[in-house]
């Protein structure tokens, strides 16, 4: 492993707006106690340390298998232009305007679009923050498959039986993965008294992850799967409960169900908590093309080759609205557009767009100033629009 980088350089604030998709704070554990917080890095440091996570922070590998699958350049290249916010763009002028390292488009499993910025090259990974919750819920959706978690309707106690007597009595895998336990959460990183900000600094009980410690403690606030609250400690929460059905690190089982099977191009890095345990919640790191290769799959109905590693339906099931969340509806840990479109998200411009009737899948990354905003989402937007608007052509 070479040297971690420096880690100099003034911090940039995040404000309310990242409620919606962080990583409970000190979560992750960093190679050099002086590391800044992992939210507040500055312009410099995100563009060198998004793409060079393990040189940073404690992580486990997902290993790529012997053969690639291979992405071909489609026939037809686009390059769409757009107006937004009053001014003429073009896709370089927006991937230099929002610190985009890497957009990548596929129709039919060929690329429509490839470019890379901010110094980054094909090889290099990038870091994905909530991302990896949707990688997350399909790990689920792997160890059903397996006959590893009995189905979504099975208690979570069952596999985190740690969680047994406390709110989470009664809660089903399902109610886990639509964010609505309905025991109380509050993800607001302004408060400092927050569940969230409190979360992955509480110790732990002696011999139980840190996170089922505190949050076995949490009193409920509503039926379970009644009310959808946004909540990163369950995916944290989910990704144990597939180790523990599994008998497998999430590392290891993501490497042997989707990264071997379906043929990525690199080993990815995943980070872990204090305890070695991977963030179901956050921060899968894997190269551009990978991301894609990550929507394809899904896009194909979890199929790798002539196997079958997600249950039938499953893809459909986890990537529509099942419960309402104010907006257009929330899936398995997937969020849903506008557009009908399902969307893996993730803070500071990390996304995977599918485009389910199209056979369009869109991964953009980027080191957006703030975690998010409005003005950034709908950049992002108007891009999304103009990609799939040029790529219908």
């Amino acid at each position: 492993m070479s040297r971690p980088i420096a880690l100099a350089g003034a911090v940039a604030a995040v404000g309310l707006a990242a409620t919606s998709a962080l990583a409970p704070a000190h979560a992750q554990v960093p190679l050099d106690p002086a590391t800044p917080n992992f939210l507040m890095w500055s312009p410099e440091l995100q563009s060198r340390g998004y793409r060079t996570i393990e040189d940073i922070f404690q992580v486990k590998t997902i290993a790529r298998g012997e053969a690639v699958r291979p992405l071909v350049m489609a026939p037809r290249q686009i390059d769409p232009t757009f107006t937004h916010d009053g001014k003429d763009w073009t896709v370089a002028s927006y991937m230099e305007a929002f610190n985009v390292s890497g957009v990548l488009v596929l129709r039919d499993g060929q690329i429509l679009l490839e470019r890379y910025g901010m110094g980054r090259q094909p090889a290099d990974r990038w870091t994905s923050f909530s991302v990896a919750k949707s990688l997350t819920s399909t790990l689920v959706g792997a160890a059903i498959q397996d006959g590893k978690i009995a189905g979504l309707n099975a208690p979570v106690t069952d596999y985190i039986p740690d969680l047994a007597g406390s709110a989470y009595d009664g809660v089903t895998v399902r109610q886990l993965l639509m964010m609505s336990s309905g025991v109380r959460w509050n993800e607001d990183y302004t408060d400092p008294k927050s569940d969230v900000a409190q979360a992955g600094a509480a110790p732990g009980e002696p011999g139980m992850n840190a996170m089922v410690s505190y949050m076995r403690r949490l009193p409920r606030a509503n039926p379970p799967g009644a009310v959808f609250n946004y909540n990163t400690g369950e995916t944290d929460l989910v990704g144990l409960l597939v180790s523990n059905a599994t008998g497998q690190s999430l590392s290891d089982y993501a490497s042997e169900k989707i990264w071997k099977p379906y043929g990525m191009e690199r080993d990815a890095i995943w980070m872990v908590d204090p305890t070695g345990q991977e963030r179901g919640g956050c921060c899968i790191s894997m190269t551009l093309r990978d991301y894609g290769r990550v929507g394809q799959f899904l896009l194909e109905g979890g199929r790798a080759g002539d196997q079958a590693i997600l249950p039938a339906g499953w893809v459909a099931e986890a990537t529509s609205a099942q419960i309402d969340n104010g907006a257009a509806g929330y899936g398995y840990f997937w969020w849903i557009n506008d557009s009908g479109a399902y969307q893996a998200s993730g803070i500071f411009g990390q996304s995977i767009t599918t485009y389910r009737d199209d056979g369009l899948v869109i991964v953009i990354n980027s080191a957006w100033p703030r975690a998010t905003g409005p003005d950034l989402s709908a950049a992002r937007s108007a891009f999304l629009d103009a990609v799939h608007a040029a790529a219908m052509k």
